[in-house]
C-alpha cells in the first residue's frame, strides 16, 4: 500500500535545507504539505496590540504563496488552511489516511504548546509525529551539553564552547521533484489581507524605507544573491553594519530567517563559498557571528522557557517596572521629543524595520530611561517587526531591559549614539521632515536652540516637534546611581 506523509510548514516557509520536506519526499508515496494560519496569530496582546502587524502578515502571505509556487514547480502544492493545527492536522490525517505528520521543531511557549497539542491529536489517529531541527546555525543535537540546563548564560563563553567542539553541518538540497497529493487533496486558496481583517494599504511600506522586503524562499534567495555577490557588500559588513540609511549598510536577511525562507546553514554555506572566491576577512568572521548570536537567544529561549516572557525575565530581577500609558504612546508614536528616537519609531511604524543600532536605543530608552515595563516594547515589536522572531526579540529586549543576559546590565547614552552613528543628522531628518533646517550641531537636540534659532529653522519646539518627554541625563544619574 502507498503510504503518505503529512509535512507540516510553520516558520520554515522554504524548500531549500528543509529536513523534514526531505525526509518526507524520500520515504512515502504521496505527501501533504500543509500551513495552518493558526487562531492565536490574529489575537491582539494583553498590551493592546495586533499580535501580528500588517507588514508581517504581508510578509507571511507572500512567503506561502512563493512557497505553493515552489511545490507546484516540483509536482505538489501547499495545502493552506485556517483554524488551529491540532485540529486542522488530525482532520487531514483521518481524511488521507496519513503515516507520519513530519516537521520542525520550534522553541516559544505557544509553538512548544501548538506542537504538544498535534502531537495529542495524532494519539487517535494511526499516524505518529517525525520531529526534525533546523531552526539553527547549530544543530541542537550537535551542542557540546548536556541539555538545556547546561546552556551557557552569557554569549561569550556559548559561542567559544560552540566554535571548537561542535560543527555546522551540511544543507539539504531543495528537491527537484516530490510525490503528488493525495488523490481528492484540496489546496484551498491563500488568504488576502482583507480576508484576514487588513488593509493593503495598512501593509504598503513607506517608500522612505530601506527595503520593500518582499516574502518568500525566491525573494531571500535573492537578496542573499545581491549582497554577497553583486554588491559585494560582505567585505566590508563589519564596518557598515551600525548604518541606518540605504538597503546595503547591514544584509537584511532577517526577515527571511524570521519566517524560515532562509535558513542560516544555507546563509553560512554561501558566507563560506565567498571566503573561498573572494576574500576572508573580519566581516565575513562577522557574519557568521551574528548567525551564533540568534543560536544563542534560541537555546535561551529553549533553556528557560516561558520564563522568558516573565516580568523579571530569565534571570529572574525584581525592577519596579511601571505601565504609564501616556509615556508608553509617545514612545510608540515616536513623539518623544528626542528625535533619534523618535525617527526610529516612525521607521518602525511605517515599513516594520528598525536598524539593530535604533533597536538598542529604544530599548533602552523604554526600559531603562523610561522604566516602562520591558514587555510593553517587546509585545509592540512582536507586533510591528515584519523580521519578528519569538526568542531573537524577546531575548533581545530582556537583554537590554537588564533582565536578562547581558553581564554588565548597559545603558545607552542616546544622544551620544545619536551623535556617533548619525553625525549630520541625515537619518533624523529623513524620518523627521519637520526637523529638516536645523543645523547639524542642533540635530539631535534641537530644543537647545534659542527662539530665533528655532524661528530660523522652521521648528518651534512644542509646537512643531514636542518638548523632550523626559531629561535623559537624570535618567543616566538615576541609573547610575543604581
Amino acid at each position: 500500500m502507498p503510504t503518505t506523509a503529512l509535512v507540516w510548514f510553520r516558520n520554515d516557509l522554504r524548500l531549500r535545507d528543509h529536513e523534514a520536506l526531505a525526509y518526507a519526499a524520500r520515504r512515502h508515496d504521496r505527501l501533504l504539505p500543509v500551513y495552518c494560519l493558526a487562531p492565536r496569530l490574529l489575537e491582539t496582546t494583553r498590551w493592546g496590540v495586533a499580535k501580528t502587524g500588517a507588514f508581517r502578515l504581508r510578509f507571511l502571505l507572500e512567503s506561502l504563496a512563493d512557497l505553493r509556487a515552489s511545490l507546484r514547480g516540483r509536482g505538489s502544492d501547499l495545502l493552506v488552511r485556517q483554524g488551529a493545527p491540532a485540529t486542522v492536522i488530525k482532520d487531514l490525517v483521518t481524511t488521507h489516511a496519513v503515516d507520519e505528520v513530519c516537521f520542525i521543531e520550534e522553541v516559544g511557549t505557544e509553538e512548544s504548546a501548538a506542537e504538544q497539542a498535534v502531537e495529542d491529536a495524532l494519539k487517535d489517529t494511526d499516524a505518529s509525529p517525525a520531529f526534525f531541527w533546523g531552526k539553527t546555525l547549530y544543530h541542537l543535537d550537535d551542542l557540546p551539553i548536556d541539555g538545556p540546563a547546561d546552556v551557557d548564560d552569557v554569549f561569550t563563553p556559548f559561542r567559544k564552547r560552540l566554535e571548537k567542539q561542535s560543527s555546522v553541518r551540511a544543507t539539504f538540497a531543495a528537491p527537484d521533484a516530490l510525490p503528488p497529493l493525495p488523490d481528492a487533496a484540496q489546496a484551498g486558496p491563500l488568504p488576502t489581507l482583507p480576508d484576514l481583517g487588513v488593509s493593503p494599504d495598512a501593509a504598503t511600506p513607506d517608500p522612505r524605507g530601506v527595503l520593500p522586503f518582499k516574502g518568500g524562499e525566491t525573494a531571500g534567495l535573492e537578496r542573499l544573491r545581491t549582497y554577497l555577490w553583486a554588491k559585494d557588500c560582505l567585505r566590508s559588513y563589519k564596518k557598515t553594519r551600525n548604518g541606518l540609511l540605504g538597503a546595503n549598510y547591514s544584509s537584511k536577511f532577517s526577515a527571511w530567517l524570521a519566517h524560515g525562507c532562509l535558513s542560516p546553514r544555507t546563509i553560512y554555506e554561501e558566507v563560506k563559498r565567498y571566503e573561498d572566491e573572494r576574500t576572508s576577512n573580519k566581516s565575513t568572521y562577522w557574519m557568521i557571528f551574528e548567525l551564533i548570536w540568534r543560536d544563542f537567544f534560541t537555546f535561551v529561549g529553549w533553556k528557560y522557557g516561558e520564563r522568558l516572557f516573565y516580568r523579571s525575565g530569565p534571570m529572574d530581577r525584581a525592577i519596579d517596572w511601571t505601565t504609564h500609558e501616556p509615556s508608553f504612546e509617545r514612545w510608540a508614536t515616536g513623539t518623544t521629543g528626542i528625535p533619534f528616537i523618535d525617527a526610529n519609531m516612525r521607521e518602525l511604524n511605517t515599513t516594520g524595520f528598525m536598524s539593530n543600532r535604533g533597536r538598542q536605543n529604544v530599548a533602552s530608552m523604554l526600559a531603562k530611561s523610561l522604566r516602562l515595563d520591558w514587555r510593553m516594547g517587546a509585545a509592540y515589536f512582536e507586533s510591528k517587526l515584519v523580521d519578528y522572531d519569538v526568542t531573537s526579540n524577546w531575548g533581545n529586549w530582556a537583554y537590554n531591559a537588564g533582565v536578562g543576559h547581558d553581564p554588565r546590565d548597559r545603558y545607552f547614552n542616546i544622544v551620544k549614539q545619536a551623535h556617533r552613528y548619525d553625525g549630520d543628522g541625515a537619518y533624523v531628518r529623513h524620518w523627521l521632515p519637520e526637523l529638516a533646517d536645523v543645523p547639524d550641531e542642533k540635530i539631535h537636540e534641537p530644543q537647545t536652540m534659542n527662539t530665533d534659532e528655532q524661528k530660523a529653522a522652521g521648528c518651534i519646539i512644542g509646537t512643531d516637534y514636542p518638548n523632550p518627554m523626559v531629561d535623559l541625563e537624570q535618567t543616566y544619574e538615576r541609573l547610575r546611581s543604581a
